[in-house]
């Protein structure tokens, strides 16, 4: 769930203490903290804004999602779309302060392409939907959170992408 824990359990199977680089990794990890949190406050402050500019970037690139038979026709259905917007945005700053994907992983991706599938919801949408969402959040971050943050986007977007 996180590095300094998944390093702890490794060194506990393998009988031994945590190496001098194990220990390093947690120092890092640790240290790091505060950028984390900097970066999950962003997201979290600015979460309507960001769904808001995700879900505008990605119906104007695909005006037929929100179309008459479109996925996000009416007030119900784009309504449900930003709210998974704002929950994926939320495994994503899990992802931040754990260090880990493992979360977004258990919570966000097992299930979701066959929950979609099952709602008619083409994953080529979702999939365009989540690079909507990575951009409009790393457009609020300096460099450095940004690239903090990317790679928990696009660990979800290669999730979303992979068939189970």
């Amino acid at each position: 769930m996180s590095v300094v824990r998944d390093l702890i359990l490794q060194a506990d199977d393998q009988l031994r203490y945590p190496s001098g680089g194990e220990l390093r990794s947690m120092v890092d990890f640790l240290s790091g903290g505060s950028r984390r949190l900097a970066v999950v406050r962003v997201l979290t402050d600015n979460e309507k804004k960001i769904v808001d500019e995700a879900a505008k970037q990605l119906f104007a690139r695909k005006p037929d999602y929100v179309a008459p038979g479109g996925n996000a026709y009416g007030q119900k259905q784009r309504a449900q779309c930003l709210r998974d917007y704002s929950w994926y945005l939320r495994l994503v700053t899990y992802g931040v302060l754990a260090g880990s994907t493992e979360l977004i992983q258990q919570i966000g991706l097992v299930g979701a392409r066959e929950m979609y599938n099952s709602l008619g919801v083409p994953m080529p949408g979702m999939v365009e939907a989540m690079r909507s969402l990575k951009e409009a959040a790393l457009a609020l971050l300096s460099t450095e959170e940004a690239s903090m943050a990317a790679p928990y986007f696009d660990f979800l977007i290669q999730g979303m992408q992979t068939p189970t």
